[in-house]
């Protein structure tokens, strides 16, 4: 528990009726979360983004041919696409698919295990900011977050960032009680920067920040503890690092039989930059305002990131921590709460220099809907903490109409994303000897993992249309290409086709279609080899 001694935040656990109330709440709500994260979890939502299916394709390649797509040995940073993507995601996938295969569960369970783990640290770090009431109420909006729900059901890289900045947070705060917990800080932070690029000036920062207060408060001293962690951090850091130097050309890349560090086809660099500050600040208003951002994947615009009211909260939390902040610096004591607004800060920050969409500032979310939770419980300790119980009602409500709408309405939205039917589609297609041709937009990174194409195979035949590019796009690979005349169809050949595509020249030759979802499959008859 913490100080706070004048606050309306401390000293106000007994406005529980027990311990035992309290207990079973924190039980409700932590299982109401982690359900409403795995109930049809594979299946909704279901197929694949073409992303996770290239970070489960890349978890395969290593776990198997000990290589990524693009022929290094356990990359610091994978190159798909070109212009790369983070890899923890990718190297936390493979001991599952060790055991359990390449399924498309499999690759989302990292993120699963990771969302569910952050609704129980998000409760541990409040209490330890304030106090249990406070601690259940961040558990319960968190738990109910639309935005949080569904970033724990599918697999993207930059969806693992919130919960290991998250981690590095609560370690950090525990690590200024006892210095051994400033090791796990560092892991977890260190760990932070191989879930997405867009975070690396930003952490960085927070760390920067934490530990300047944590000295002038005195609750930093320098032990071995602070410079294990240190030591844990900069050799996280470091590979990371060496990639920034070879791919700004000041050294070559490195290749070891342990560990690469390559150079991309293109690196996105401008994706972070000083430049047009003002309109990136007006993207990200008006996504924390709206809470979407136009991407289904993201969200849903009817349910938004953290629910109807939680934004006032935000605002009247934003007042409190600000307050008790300055409150206890003029008397030079600690204040756990400026912990929090610093992670918040830093989200704030990277929102000013990227171009914002829901998964590109997703490290703002956490920090915020933990703000809320503070300032609907310092609203309610100045009225009545009865009020409390009509909140949660209210957010209940919400929280039962996204779960409905998320698995009916939503789910048929996002099925067109996700490609729904590609599965069924490309087990048939890849059932008949010859050639398979397929559309483009379906992209290769899908049928590599779907069809678990062997990557020394791939890295031998594969051709780009646009190659070099940020974002390549496969021409051919294998017994597989998109370079194809619709019109005159190879009678020889096997069609996985998207739903716009012409068919009236497949039903002409005689070729028989079947439909999976948003595909179908054209096979001729007279091919009638089966492997």
């Amino acid at each position: 528990m913490a100080h706070n001694d004048n606050s309306h935040l401390s000293g106000n656990s007994d406005s529980m009726r027990s311990q035992t109330f309290a207990r079973i709440l924190f039980i409700s709500f932590l299982l109401m979360g982690i359900f409403s994260r795995i109930w049809q979890f594979g299946i909704v939502p279901g197929d694949l983004h073409q992303d996770e299916a290239f970070a489960g394709y890349e978890a395969y390649s290593l776990l198997h041919y000990g290589m990524d797509s693009a022929g290094y040995r356990f990359p610091v940073y994978l190159t798909v696409w070109g212009s790369g993507m983070s890899a923890l995601n990718t190297y936390l996938m493979i001991p599952f698919m060790a055991l359990f295969g390449p399924h498309i569960w499999v690759i989302r369970l990292p993120q699963v295990i990771v969302g569910c783990f952050s609704l129980w640290v998000t409760y541990l770090a409040v209490r330890r900011l304030a106090n249990e009431t406070a601690a259940l109420c961040a558990l319960f909006l968190l738990a109910v977050s639309p935005w949080h729900i569904g970033l724990s059901r599918w697999g993207l890289d930059a969806n693992l960032a919130p919960g290991f900045l998250l981690f590095g947070f609560y370690f950090f705060l525990r690590g200024l009680d006892n210095s051994k917990y400033l090791m796990l800080s560092g892991l977890m932070y260190g760990l932070s920067l191989y879930c997405y690029a867009t975070i690396w000036p930003m952490v960085p920062l927070i760390i920067l920040l934490e530990f300047g207060y944590g000295l002038i408060s005195g609750k930093i001293h320098f032990d071995r503890y602070l410079f294990l962690s240190a030591a844990i951090l900069g050799l996280l850091a470091l590979p990371l690092l060496l990639f920034l130097l070879v791919n700004m050309g000041v050294i070559q890349e490195i290749r070891l039989p342990f560990l690469s560090v390559p150079r991309l086809v293109e690196m996105r660099a401008s994706e972070v930059s000083f430049q047009d500050i003002p309109r990136k600040l007006t993207r990200l208003w008006h996504v924390i305002k709206v809470q979407e951002d136009g991407l289904p994947a993201n969200g849903t615009e009817e349910y938004g990131i953290y629910h109807m009211g939680t934004l006032s909260f935000f605002v009247l939390g934003l007042f409190y921590c600000v307050k008790t902040t300055l409150e206890h610096w003029w008397k030079k004591e600690y204040a756990p709460e400026f912990i929090l607004l610093v992670q918040a800060g830093a989200g704030f920050v990277q929102g000013a220099l990227i171009y914002t969409n829901i998964h590109r500032s997703n490290m703002l979310f956490i920090p915020m809907i933990i703000i809320a939770a503070m300032g609907m419980y310092y609203l309610c300790s100045l009225i009545d903490l009865r009020y409390l119980a009509l909140l949660a009602a209210f957010y209940l409500v919400q929280f039962i109409g996204f779960e409905r709408y998320y698995f009916t309405e939503y789910r048929e939205i996002t099925d067109y994303y996700f490609c729904r039917g590609l599965k069924e589609a490309v087990e048939e297609a890849v059932s008949y000897d010859g050639p398979i041709y397929y559309s483009r937009g379906q992209e290769h990174s899908r049928i590599l993992f779907l069809t678990r194409e062997p990557v020394t195979e791939f890295i031998d035949t594969v051709e780009y249309f646009n190659y070099p590019s940020p974002y390549l796009v496969a021409k051919s690979f294998g017994r597989f290409s998109t370079d194809f005349d619709v019109t005159a169809p190879d009678q020889n050949a096997t069609y996985l086709l998207s739903q716009n595509v012409d068919l009236s020249a497949f039903v002409e030759q005689g070729f028989i279609l079947h439909t999976h979802g948003f595909y179908t499959v054209a096979h001729h008859p007279d091919n009638d080899n089966t492997r």
